[in-house]
């Protein structure tokens, strides 16, 4: 990949917007826009707080029986192996992320949307945003430009974590579990924004044209390959390896704050 530097990959984006007025961006979040994973944050949170409540526990032991991880029976305990399995390479990724937005069964919407909102002030994310990818988001705001946030984190914690670089609720498409009279259920609607399902959920939202894409890992592929201007943020080495499937991809110099 080459490196460019942000106002080489603004100007190209810009003539990108001048050939179509109406074309937006899209970033995935975790690594993207800032370092660490939300998701995780999210998720161990509520370990530490023992908030599995009993509505997601036969959800997690029909998770572990798949995946070969030993049944336990306090629901915290099981939830830790579960993730221990991810961490090891067990435990699908897609699966994974499914499970960190489901695993608030029980509780209500409102009640998960403020704790999501005190993970991301405790956990800095503030301080955690990558410069580079800030100077973007504020350009295109500056340009009138909507910017889409895709990312396979719970919805909840993403629509917290975006406020830091001044994007809204309305332009994130992350994974989202079910509800039935306001309290969450085990199940996430589909397409879950995971690898090909990025692009799925972005063209459900909107049709209109994609100018330019942004992530850091294999699975933000597909939603760079749509763009006309593919961009890596700190790009992890799964991507790196695969880079030279897409040969318009370079990766944002980065900055310091």
């Amino acid at each position: 990949m080459r490196m460019e530097q942000v106002d080489e990959t603004l100007e190209r984006i810009r003539r990108e917007v001048a050939r179509t007025p109406d074309g937006v961006l899209a970033f995935d979040g975790d690594g993207t826009l800032w370092s660490g994973d939300v998701g995780d944050d999210l998720f161990l949170a509520l370990l530490e707080h023992g908030g599995v409540r009993p509505e997601a526990r036969v959800a997690l032991e029909r998770l572990g029986a798949l995946h070969g991880v030993e049944a336990h029976p306090d629901a915290v305990t099981l939830a830790r192996g579960l993730f221990a399995a991810f961490e090891a390479g067990r435990l699908p990724e897609k699966d994974t992320y499914e499970m960190m937005a489901w695993v608030f069964a029980g509780w209500h919407a409102d009640e998960v949307r403020g704790f999501a909102h005190d993970v991301v002030a405790r956990k800095g994310v503030a301080g955690r945003i990558h410069p580079e990818a800030l100077r973007v988001v504020e350009w295109a705001r500056g340009q009138g430009v909507d910017c889409y946030v895709v990312s396979a984190s719970p919805r909840a914690v993403v629509e917290a974590a975006v406020r830091e670089v001044g994007l809204t609720a309305e332009f994130v498409l992350a994974c989202t579990p079910r509800e039935e009279n306001g309290r969450l259920l085990t199940s996430v609607f589909d397409p879950v924004p995971y690898g090909p399902g990025k692009v799925s959920c972005l063209r459900q939202r909107t049709d209109r044209p994609l100018c330019a894409a942004f992530g850091d890992n294999v699975f933000d592929l597909d939603l760079l390959a749509a763009a006309r201007v593919p961009v890596a943020i700190r790009p992890k080495p799964r991507l790196r390896e695969r880079a030279s499937e897409l040969p318009a991809l370079v990766q944002l110099q980065p900055e310091t704050a």
